[in-house]
């Protein structure tokens, strides 16, 4: 059993409270996601349940956790101190590793797709592939065989294989499994409890929502519930209008006969003095009914870009015509051979393949030429935002490099609609979360005239309520769209074409 209980978290830097008096149970067989938008507190509350020490110097926490087993944390990123780990060292720190037999090794490494001698590899794990450190991170933590998984964002970066790998250990694990991911179809297939983590106001009110059932019954049953609630809001509102404006009608006529009683009709006085009081026991009942209405709901709007300076591209452009006898990686290592590939029109492509097989090689090859044309406009979107992003800079410096007012103003309008805070976009880059640089990126495309996309893993940080709403933006892009992505949405929603990339080339997909 998982228990928390009258949980509150608080900001040190802004005071910003991120949960308030959350509480929370979860039992064997409970697979619960954290959904909600960045800065939320979602990884916060992981790492509390975890070790209130990882989250003590940047929030302030009270609350009580009560944990039954053996809990296994995977963070959002691998430790500075691991990275530089040895494969082989980074496993043999686990007694589980030196208890796991040989058969269960060879089959772990099969169910990855991985060579067994890998768990005895003298390589780096910083200097792996993300998706190849995910899936040795699981492995190493399922080796433990824990009874509490705490994971946070374990779909990041791994292919489309290992994705339904980690589906199946999630929905098949006998413990409790507590998890934050972007991946909205590992969401619906594994979790049966969503917790809603909310930020209103402005972030100037927290809100959490406990709901047990699967994810997408319960996106369309908060959806039922805030149109049926803001039904009678509106409905109760307007009936109050019309019950005012009769209620003042009938205020003004006794107020009038008040001034004009003529002072030798005492009975009429005393008529009037009992209308009167009628008339104020009616408001005050009014007063009461108002404050008992049903308020008008509230939620955390999910992000809001548009692309405004796309240009369509004509059918019968060519925007790419490749052959490519080799792709290499940056250390020599042969990806691939005899890659062809032609894009024409306004045509969306997305190249998927294994962890390492080259996607993001390949892809920065393809800027390379097309950045060339002069009659292409090309904007580009990194795996790794460090390729594009100055950590010093501020993301209006980065947005309005000019610094004129004008460029500046629609910046900030833009920013304010990706629910950056005023004093989030003077921070430096360098400071700010994955999310909230991913949404930068996607700002800059929205602010530059292009008519090709090029985006290496675009939706990989952004929430799946927020989802949705960057798919139906690319989809009504009237230019071109090369994409690197693991996003089976993404894949199904936006792309006209999809692409393996192999040893021999590039082959299409099987329906």
């Amino acid at each position: 059993m998982l228990q928390i209980k009258h949980l509150s978290v608080t900001h040190r830097q802004d005071l910003r409270t991120l949960l308030k008096d959350f509480n929370l149970v979860l039992n064997p067989g409970d697979r619960a996601v954290i959904v909600g938008e960045e800065g939320n507190g979602k990884s916060t509350l992981l790492k509390w349940i975890y070790d209130p020490a990882l989250v003590e110097s940047y929030v302030e926490a009270e609350g009580e956790c009560v944990r039954d087993g053996r809990t296994a944390y995977l963070p959002q990123e691998l430790p500075e101190r691991e990275r530089v780990l040895s494969v082989y060292t980074f496993f043999s720190e686990k007694e589980s590793f030196w208890n796991a037999g040989h058969r269960e090794l060879r089959l772990l490494a099969r169910e990855l797709g991985l060579p067994q001698e890998i768990f005895y590899s003298e390589q780096s794990m910083g200097s792996l592939s993300g998706g190849e450190r995910i899936k040795l991170s699981m492995a190493r933590l399922l080796l433990e065989k824990p009874d509490i998984l705490l994971l946070d964002e374990p779909s990041n970066d791994i292919d489309i294989e290992t994705l339904e790998w980690l589906e199946r250990q999630i929905t098949a694990f006998p413990g409790i499994v507590l998890f934050i991911s972007h991946d909205e179809t590992l969401i619906e297939r594994t979790a049966n409890q969503v917790i809603l983590l909310e930020q209103l106001h402005r972030k100037s009110v927290s809100r959490w929502t406990v709901a047990n059932m699967p994810y997408a019954q319960f996106v369309e049953q908060r959806r039922r519930g805030f149109e049926k609630q803001e039904q009678m809001a509106y409905s109760e509102r307007r009936e109050e209008r019309a019950a005012l404006e009769r209620f003042r009608r009938i205020q003004q006529r006794v107020e009038h006969e008040q001034r004009t009683i003529s002072r030798r009709d005492p009975s009429g006085g005393r008529l009037l003095k009992k209308k009167m009081a009628s008339v104020k026991a009616t408001e005050r009942r009014y007063e009461r009914e108002h404050a008992e209405m049903t308020e008008i709901p509230v939620s955390e709007d999910a992000i809001n870009v548009k692309l405004n300076y796309q240009r369509p591209l004509p059918a019968g452009r060519v925007v790419l015509e490749l052959e490519l006898p080799e792709l290499r990686a940056p250390d020599g290592r042969l990806l691939s051979r005899d890659l062809k590939l032609h894009v024409q029109g306004p045509e969306k492509l997305c190249i998927i393949g294994r962890n390492g097989a080259g996607k993001s090689t390949l892809l920065r090859q393809i800027r390379s030429l097309l950045e060339a044309r002069e009659n292409l406009h090309v904007c580009y979107m990194p795996q790794d935002y460090n390729e594009l992003l100055d950590p010093a800079q501020t993301p209006v410096d980065f947005l309005a490099p000019s610094g004129d007012k004008a460029a500046v103003t629609e910046a900030r309008s833009f920013l304010g609609a990706m629910h950056y805070m005023t004093q989030e976009m003077e921070r430096p880059l360098g400071e700010l979360s994955g999310g909230q640089r991913a949404k930068v990126l996607l700002l800059k495309l929205g602010l530059t005239e292009t008519d090709v996309l090029l985006l290496d893993e675009p939706t990989r940080n952004f929430s799946p309520l927020s989802g949705p709403e960057i798919r139906e933006m690319l989809h009504a892009f009237p230019g071109a769209i090369l994409a690197v992505s693991h996003d089976r949405k993404f894949i199904a929603e936006v792309c006209d074409r999809v692409l393996i990339l192999t040893e021999n080339g590039l082959e299409a997909q099987r329906p």
